[in-house]
Parts: structure tokens; C-alpha cells; sequence
């Protein structure tokens, strides 16, 4: 019992002294901090922050971005009298720039084997001549050549290469 009555005591003697505490302290007087506003009404003020380095990220103009995916090639761009750059001016692609080994007619389907790749029609390829890439589009596998096109205006005859 003794226990008891001593552990009441004690926690009424500390409940005393925090109400104590409590009540010198709202006594005090209230001294805003300095991000609060002159309006009277107590909203923080934001803060002013100051950049010291900002960062930037520029792409050299014949760099790599470093946002695609691995050996992946954007297609080159030209500005066109439509509108916005669709494909690459340049010197014409010579019908020489192709080799044309085979050619399969088949009445399914058509199949050529142009700079060593099989190829169908409607087929999409790049061509590589000096540091440019061109795409160029396989329009038709007929006997003897292939039709290919590049970008919209550019028609190349490939003749079959024979020995």
C-alpha cells in the first residue's frame, strides 16, 4: 500500500511541475521568426532559394545522345519545302552503290539479296556511303533489277549483277 500512495504522489508532484513549466512559458512573449509576414496572419513567407550551380546538359552537335538505346541510329533529316525535316539532301545514290546477287520470284513471295542481305519487298535499309546514312526502301523486286526508293523522290534501278 505504501508503494501505492508513494507512486501517486510522485506522478501528481511531476503532473504539478509540467503544468508549471507550461504555464511560465505561454507567459513568455512570442517572437516571430523572420519568414513569417507582416500580414499579422502567421503564414511562412517562402523562402528565397539561390542556385549557386545550375546544371546543364548540352549534346555536341554530332554526338550521341546518351538517352538511346544502344547501336540504335536516329534517321537523318532534311528540311522539305512540306514542312517540317523528313529526310537527308544530298548527292543522289548511285545505282552502283548496290549489288544485286539474287533475286527469288516466288509466287508468294519476292526476295533479293542486295550488299549481301536478303531482302523482301517494302523492306526499310540503310545505306552507309562516307560518314552519311541513307534509308532506302526496297519498292520492287522485278526480273533482272530491283526498284528501290530513296525518301520520296529519288527512284534507283538496281540491274541483277551476273558473271
Amino acid at each position: 500500500m505504501k508503494n501505492l500512495i508513494f507512486t501517486i504522489v510522485a506522478t501528481s508532484l511531476a503532473l504539478h511541475s509540467a503544468q508549471a513549466a507550461d504555464a511560465t512559458a505561454n507567459d513568455a512573449p512570442v517572437s516571430a521568426p523572420p519568414s513569417v509576414e507582416a500580414s499579422g496572419e502567421g503564414i511562412p513567407a517562402p523562402a528565397a532559394i539561390e542556385i549557386k550551380n545550375k546544371s546543364a546538359f548540352a549534346i555536341p552537335e554530332n554526338g550521341r545522345s546518351p538517352f538511346w538505346p544502344i547501336g540504335w541510329k536516329p534517321t537523318p533529316k532534311q528540311a522539305g519545302a512540306t514542312g517540317p525535316a523528313t529526310e537527308v539532301a544530298g548527292p543522289e545514290v548511285p545505282p552502283s552503290a548496290f549489288l544485286v546477287s539474287s533475286i527469288v520470284m516466288d509466287p508468294r513471295a519476292r526476295f533479293a539479296i542486295i550488299n549481301g542481305k536478303v531482302m523482301n519487298e517494302g523492306q526499310v535499309f540503310g545505306l552507309q556511303m562516307g560518314s552519311s546514312t541513307y534509308q532506302i526502301t526496297v519498292k520492287a523486286i522485278e526480273d533482272g533489277r530491283v526498284v528501290l526508293v530513296r525518301g520520296r523522290d529519288q527512284e534507283i534501278v538496281a540491274p541483277l549483277r551476273r558473271r
